[in-house]
């Protein structure tokens, strides 16, 4: 009960930090779209670009949030917890979409038209990008006040808290170098530094979109937990009386806090079928008590000494086998 009470304020904490950072980035994607046609500013309107995106990275991470906790049903006997990873998924291509793309596109546009601001575009312009900037910073230091709460960058396993971390901190880099680019066009009244400023953001956009993509791809195909808890599976079940060895052991993330642990064991000789069935169901319950994010244990019972039998030349026919 105390887990689950936990996993819920885990949630409520996350949620609140998506939320703080999806009002921020409505409010700043107004602000910059604004300014930037007002100015006519490449730069402030790729920032606009990627704030509309991240807005919309936010509400599919609260989706993520509120359906990936759902209990398991007939079609779906593990659960949901993977929506974690399809939704975080979505927000990485909205990045590279909405915010990348549009920010080379804008580059390249300024390059090839050029831009003229009058000297009230560019203050209105720095000014809205200076608002911007404390308001990413602030949803940037609530984000990592909560990573912090959970132990670090090394315990941030959340994909939704971990985008959030990435949107916002590539937010406030790229107000900043929206702000040098537009600044630099101002002093030397050379279009190419807001053109370039665009194309940077854009590249940095993209490669924020690359590894959040990557990650969520490793997770929803099946990534394996970590070496510490597959370490502490291994040890846990070689310490069991009636295993004689441990064979094999596999595991896969079914969500944020779940594991699927699948384990192959050979059991001391002379067992009979009820003491392997008692055994099985007391291993089971020592691992789930041990090892609280392992939900679903297998253990297939392997008799070595038959199995490599089963596996030589002479039952496999080869080398001149039967």
């Amino acid at each position: 009960m105390s887990g689950t009470s936990s996993k819920t304020h885990a949630d409520h904490r996350t949620r609140l930090t998506v939320l703080v950072a999806l009002a921020a980035n409505l409010v700043i994607a107004v602000a910059k779209a604004v300014g930037g046609l007002f100015a006519g500013s490449p730069a402030l309107l790729s920032e606009a670009a990627h704030s509309v995106a991240d807005s919309l990275n936010e509400v599919f991470l609260l989706a993520a949030l509120r359906r990936s906790r759902r209990p398991a049903d007939r079609r779906h006997p593990f659960g949901y917890g993977k929506e974690r990873f399809f939704w975080s998924l979505l927000a990485a291509v909205g990045i590279f979409v909405m915010g990348g793309c549009f920010s080379f596109f804008q580059g390249v546009e300024a390059f090839r038209t050029g831009a003229d601001e009058k000297l009230s575009g560019y203050v209105a312009g720095l000014i809205v990008l200076g608002v911007a900037f404390l308001a990413e910073g602030a949803s940037l230091v609530r984000a990592l006040h909560q990573v912090h709460q959970q132990g670090g960058t090394a315990q941030l396993r959340d994909p939704a808290l971990r985008t959030v971390v990435a949107e916002d901190g590539t937010a406030v880099l790229g107000v900043t170098l929206a702000a040098i680019g537009m600044a630099l066009h101002m002093v030397t009244g050379n279009v190419a530094w807001e053109a370039a400023a665009s194309l940077a953001i854009g590249v940095l956009l993209v490669f924020v979109a690359y590894r959040l993509g990557r990650e969520a791809r490793d997770q929803l195909i099946g990534e394996a937990a970590d070496p510490e808890t597959a370490a502490r599976i291994r040890e846990l079940l070689a310490e069991q009386a009636e295993i004689d060895s441990v064979e094999a052991v596999f595991t896969m993330k079914m969500g944020l806090d779940t594991v699927l642990v699948a384990a192959r064991v050979d059991l001391v000789p002379g067992m009979d079928s009820e003491q392997v069935e008692e055994a099985a169901v007391r291993i089971k319950r020592a691992m789930a008590r041990a090892i609280p994010e392992a939900g679903e244990i297998f253990l297939d019972v392997t008799d070595r000494p038959a199995r490599e039998a089963r596996q030589s030349p002479a039952a496999t026919g080869e080398r001149g086998g039967a």
